[in-house]
């Protein structure tokens, strides 16, 4: 129990009254004694109308884990059957690890009533959170003193990448039955692989046509060839400090990673094989490529597992160090990003090397930032400065990226929200086209 502001500032008014009063009356000064005799007696009442700890009963629940980029809650459930007056809690929860600061929440409890609070969970990384206790405090019905407990949880939540909206997208993916305008997958492409035959139709490629079976039918006959599979999809991430950018309040790494392992689903249900590999200054991971759709839970451990870190990404390493580990053709997705042209003068080297033996697609995340900098009225110093160098860089790194496409390298440079859709088109693309 311990006395609140309100009761400080009662009796340190209780002196001014005494003088104000001995001042007029003289003749009864010895009453100024009163005004803190009536604010210890007003504390003490309080005090004896304020619920103890055992008159509360406090629940919490929390989630076992949760998704980067979505809201969790703590839900607080308290209940006092005994109680005879209204009284006003505060709670707040003792949380560590990668999330938001937490927040001081209010609730006025009727007299057996039960309140429920849920304490938001806005976690901005990748990892472990920690509630270690639930922190409760109360007042009594005239708020001169304040009571304070503790209920202790030490729970564990991990925060994992946002596999709900990868399933949905890969649902709408491959739900052949969608609505006109879906996006639906197209199995057929220019391949070896041999499907079906058909009537020839004008447009056709006349290289397609069957001339064994047209002169058996008496009509021109053309071959469908299949997309093939068995084709090795490596999601290869630059964890280093760039990747720790965060975008929309969450790092690029795990944009990164929403967007590769919606890829390796895809082509995990198309027939390919899907292996991880991560670097920066050190090869943090390499996960061979895996078959079948079973194989995704383990892509999403490998992909849970990549750690954050602020080495300067080191590609002449990285990409070579995959080059040896690739033992055939394959399709390499890089999701990396790059700031200076110095940097990227080692990368375009280390990937034409690559790119030279597998097929390539580079992603980078465009930052947003920089196109409002661009379009904002200079109308300072200050702002025409910062929107010419926001100019220069998005002009450097466009003369880069067009150089890595003469290269023979796909390039996507899109925002973090179109990533996903740009990278399934893509992958859909080069399948149709049999480039691996």
């Amino acid at each position: 129990m311990r006395p609140t502001p309100r009761a400080a500032f009662a009796a340190l008014l209780c002196a001014p009254l005494a003088l104000i009063l001995a001042g007029i009356a003289p003749s009864i000064w010895a009453a100024g004694f009163a005004f803190p005799a009536l604010v210890l007696a007003a504390f003490l009442l309080d005090a004896a109308l304020c619920p103890p700890w055992r008159a509360l009963r406090i629940d919490a629940q929390t989630p076992a884990r949760l998704p980067i980029g979505s809201l969790g809650a703590i839900t607080v459930t308290i209940s006092a059957p005994s109680l005879r007056l209204p009284v006003t809690i505060d709670i707040v929860a003792e949380q560590s690890g990668p999330l938001a600061p937490p927040e001081i929440f209010t609730c006025t409890i009727a007299p057996g009533g039960t309140a429920i609070l849920h304490l938001p969970l806005r976690p901005t990384r990748r990892g472990r959170i920690h509630i270690a206790k639930i922190f409760v405090r109360w007042t009594g019905p005239f708020a001169l003193n304040r009571r304070d407990n503790a209920l202790t949880l030490h729970r564990d939540i991990d925060i994992t990448p946002d596999i709900a909206s990868i399933q949905r997208a890969a649902i709408t993916f491959f739900d052949r039955d969608a609505l006109v305008g879906l996006k639906m997958q197209r199995e057929r492409g220019e391949s070896t692989e041999f499907d079906a035959l058909r009537d020839y139709a004008q447009g056709m490629d006349i290289r397609a046509i069957d001339w064994k079976h047209s002169a058996h039918h008496a009509k021109l006959v053309a071959k469908e060839f299949r997309i093939e599979r068995n084709h090795p999809v490596i999601l290869a991430f630059d964890t280093g400090h760039l990747m720790r950018d965060p975008i929309d309040g969450i790092p690029r790494l795990d944009h990164a990673i929403h967007a590769g392992l919606l890829l390796g689903y895809t082509a995990l249900r198309t027939g390919d094989l899907v292996g991880t590999y991560a670097f920066d200054s050190a090869i943090r991971h390499y996960g061979p490529p895996l078959r079948g759709t079973a194989a995704f839970n383990r892509l999403q451990s490998r992909a849970a597992g990549l750690d954050y870190t602020y080495e300067e990404t080191n590609f002449t390493l990285g990409i070579a160090e995959l080059s040896i580990r690739l033992k055939r053709r394959a399709l390499v997705v890089l999701f990396t990003d790059f700031t200076d042209t110095v940097t990227a003068e080692l990368m375009v080297e280390s990937l034409q090397r690559l790119a030279a033996k597998h097929v390539l697609i580079f992603v980078c995340q465009r930052d947003p930032a920089l196109p409002a900098l661009i379009d904002r009225r200079p109308d300072h110093s200050r702002t025409l400065a910062e929107s010419v160098i926001a100019r220069d860089l998005v002009q450097e790194r466009r003369a880069i990226l067009t150089r890595l496409e003469r290269l023979g390298i796909h390039c996507l440079d899109v925002p973090k929200t179109a990533v996903p859709v740009a990278l399934i088109n893509r992958y859909v693309l080069i399948k149709q086209r049999a480039l691996l």
